[in-house]
């Protein structure tokens, strides 16, 4: 259903029980699923894909042009998965010729005022809380919640299951699995409420805490840690993806926090 008041360029595909409310804009090359709801004052630009059931809360801006110098032009798009709540104001770019484009998994909730650049590539089932902001070439795994005001440095990876608290800057990787805090960003512990939440037995979770206890708490490196682990612990998919992750890491892990004597 489209109000009068909203403008829908005749190129966009819009599935029959999409509700528009008024002054929203959706331009050309847009197409939108099933049973979305898109409130007022929304502009949705060209290159926009929105899955079904949808919800776009007033003032959000979806698949706007990169705030990259580089980008030239170039066809690229923005993805929402399925089932994502976008809040009010919330900002996400479209991509640049180096992933071609950006996007958002299915079952998201992105809270107000969060800004996702050009080229991100978010997971399912992720909370980001008020004003998170991902620069350009950020990639977030599945289940990641970030707490209010945190901002994450471009071409930076986080790991599935992951939460990082309110205000913190991301500058390295954050592995899957753990807590991060404080200033630098640093291990605090493994994720063990979300894990519970998630369905993770408390054998499993005890697995991963043996795992970033190797790594984080014995004053090993990370190579002589990964060493020890291949060596001494027990294959899983948990331990598995762990080691993957630091070995594929381009900007280096987060580091440990030790408290001083």
């Amino acid at each position: 259903m489209n109000q009068p008041l909203a403008y829908v360029h005749p190129g966009a595909k819009i599935a029959k029980n999409v509700v528009i409310e008024p002054f929203t804009t959706i331009n050309n090359d847009v197409i939108i699923g099933d049973g979305t709801w898109i409130g007022s004052n929304v502009t949705i630009m060209e290159g926009a894909r929105i899955g079904k059931n949808c919800t776009i809360f007033p003032g959000a801006v979806i698949s706007a042009n990169p705030q990259d110098l580089k980008y030239n032009g170039e066809e690229t798009i923005a993805v929402i998965g399925d089932n994502t709540t976008i809040r009010e104001c919330v900002t996400i770019n479209r991509g640049t010729k180096d992933r071609t484009k950006t996007v958002i998994g299915k079952n998201c909730l992105i809270m107000a005022y969060s800004h996702i650049a050009h080229d991100c590539i978010v997971g399912d089932s992720c909370i980001f809380s008020n004003n998170s902001t991902l620069a350009g070439h950020v990639t977030i795994g599945n289940f990641v919640i970030l707490a209010g005001m945190v901002a994450i440095h471009q071409y930076c990876t986080v790991g599935d299951y992951a939460f990082i608290t309110g205000g913190s800057l991301v500058r390295k990787d954050v592995p899957p699995y753990v807590k991060a805090a404080r200033e630098p960003l640093s291990y605090v512990g493994v994720n063990s409420v979300g894990l519970r939440r998630r369905g993770f037995s408390t054998k499993k979770i005890r697995e991963i805490q043996s795992i970033y206890r190797i790594l984080y708490q014995k004053n090993y490196n990370n190579t002589q840690a990964t060493d020890i682990l291949e060596a001494e612990m027990e294959v899983s998919p948990e331990r598995d993806e762990i080691l993957d992750f630091i070995k594929n890491s381009h900007r280096g892990i987060m580091k440990g926090y030790f408290r001083k004597s």
